[in-house]
């Protein structure tokens, strides 16, 4: 496995390869893990990025205490079978000031966590065009545990017209069905024994789903109102269309997404449900 800094050794190891790529911000767990055995299958070379991203994080998040343990991740990624991992120092990929910035449309991006997060998606729009810029995959795999942000990296890639697949992987989780993340690890001993309290929550709004319940404020509020009762901070809970996370309708696949901050760790997980009844 090659660990590469710079743009053009890159573009010099890669050559139209037609590699699959799995971006991540390193503090990687079985989840990321599992995305480069996935692209594995779809194409080779497989390619992973380690790249904390500026433009993601508001002033007041954690760019600067996020978890960097890059020894450890590359470690992780040639047992998975990675073949280059493409970790460029913030210099590299930023060379200036970056003026010229995607900005996904405001009714998928400014919704759920764009709400809370204003401004998140536009960074991640930005740094992803940069990286398959500068990758030029085949195919690349993200998780469906950043449910919106696959819905938008997707969006980003078909109207740009981007000659790249998007895949989903699956979202991991531990035996407990806490959905795998890189900020567990802020969860106090605990927290972390209250955090599945969160899929939980998902899996009770979507059985209601299931058995043809149809009052989807109902749901959100009921559910907003256990996880406040845990002593939990909910941002929202919310379903939504699937396949564009429009307001649900009758018949249509739906997905039920939640953020909540547990002490000061704020996770996300979502869950895909049956349609409702017509």
């Amino acid at each position: 496995m090659r660990v590469i800094q710079t743009l053009p050794e890159l573009r010099q190891a890669l050559q139209a390869s037609g590699c699959a790529f799995v971006p991540t911000m390193g503090n990687l767990h079985e989840g990321h893990l599992s995305l480069v055995r996935q692209a594995g299958a779809l194409s080779q070379p497989v390619v992973a990025s380690i790249f904390v991203n500026r433009l993601q994080f508001a002033p007041h998040e954690d760019f600067d205490t996020y978890p960097r343990t890059f020894d450890r991740d590359c470690t992780l990624l040639r047992e998975a079978g990675c073949d280059i991992v493409f970790a460029p120092p913030e210099r590299e990929l930023y060379p200036e000031p970056q003026g010229y910035t995607v900005q996904p449309p405001a009714g998928l991006a400014d919704v759920l966590e764009g709400h809370f997060r204003p401004g998140f998606f536009n960074g991640v729009c930005t740094v992803v065009l940069k990286l398959f810029n500068a990758v030029q995959p085949a195919v690349a795999v993200f998780g469906k545990k950043d449910y919106q942000q696959l819905m938008v990296v997707r969006g980003m890639v078909r109207q740009l017209a981007l000659p790249i697949r998007i895949e989903a992987g699956e979202t991991c989780r531990a035996d407990d069905g806490l959905a795998l993340s890189s900020r567990n690890g802020y969860l106090s001993a605990a927290e972390r024994a209250e955090a599945p309290a969160l899929a939980r929550t998902l899996r009770e709004v979507a059985a209601h789903l299931h058995a043809g319940a149809t009052d989807c404020a109902a749901l959100e509020a009921q559910a907003m109102h256990t996880l406040a009762q845990r002593g939990w901070a909910p941002d929202y809970v919310a379903v939504r269309r699937q396949r564009d996370l429009g307001e649900p309708v009758p018949a249509e696949p739906l997905v039920v997404l939640a953020a909540a901050r547990l002490g000061t760790t704020r996770l996300i997980d979502n869950l895909e449900c049956m349609p409702m009844a017509g």
